[in-house]
């Protein structure tokens, strides 16, 4: 498998991580997203939407983060992602969905070009939308989370594996994070183990050394 990405697509990162769970052989292929290279011929003939992540597989090409997450889940059984229990796999999906649905799109790179270019939105004003919505988000999250290792249980799952990379974007456009106590406990958990580590930001081949 080939996984089209780029170092800092939270989108990618997920996808990464899940690779690194389920210990499945892959090849990273880099997308330079401000070099608008997800736009080019060349990638837009495997991946028509002109997004990251993609993921290339023996059936063909594959994208949409979430897709791709339920397709391994779905495919390889090593290291389940989601429980056999019907409500329980609905509980992760409902807080994995906040993260993807509601979060990440309005915070997402080319939203964050639009304010910029379009709307000549100064990078103050860019950056309090940022952390504006990466905040109400989490407000309603860390309710939902209780005090297991992991967001729910004891082992990884799918809202782990949305949850990291949100969180990572956060710091990043330093939001403050003390308002958020078991999301921060989750995820510095998450990043003593090898799969979150290696799919990390600075630890990808793409990365400004």
């Amino acid at each position: 498998m080939k996984l089209y990405t780029y170092f800092r697509s939270s989108a990618a990162y997920r996808v990464r991580i899940a690779l690194n769970l389920k210990q499945l052989d892959h090849e990273l292929v880099p997308v330079n997203l401000l070099k608008s290279e997800q736009q080019g011929t060349d990638y837009l003939s495997k991946n028509a939407q002109g997004l990251l992540p993609a993921l290339e597989t023996e059936q063909g090409m594959l994208a949409q983060s979430l897709a791709i997450l339920e397709w391994l889940e779905e495919t390889f059984d090593a290291t389940p992602l989601l429980p056999d229990d019907a409500w329980q796999k609905a509980q992760i999906r409902n807080f994995s969905y906040a993260i993807a649905c509601d979060i990440h799109p309005i915070d997402n790179l080319r939203v964050l070009k639009y304010l910029s270019n379009e709307l000549s939105v100064s990078d103050e004003q860019k950056n309090t939308w940022y952390q504006h919505w990466i905040i109400e988000g989490f407000k309603k999250l860390e309710v939902i989370l209780g005090d297991d290792a992991f967001c729910f249980g004891d082992t990884p799952t799918l809202a782990d594996v949305c949850l990291v990379p949100q969180v990572y974007n956060a710091l990043r456009f330093k939001v403050d994070m003390s308002e958020f106590p078991k999301i921060t406990r989750i995820y510095e958990h998450c990043n003593t183990l090898s799969a979150f580590i290696d799919a990390a930001p600075e630890n990808q081949p793409d990365a400004p050394q």
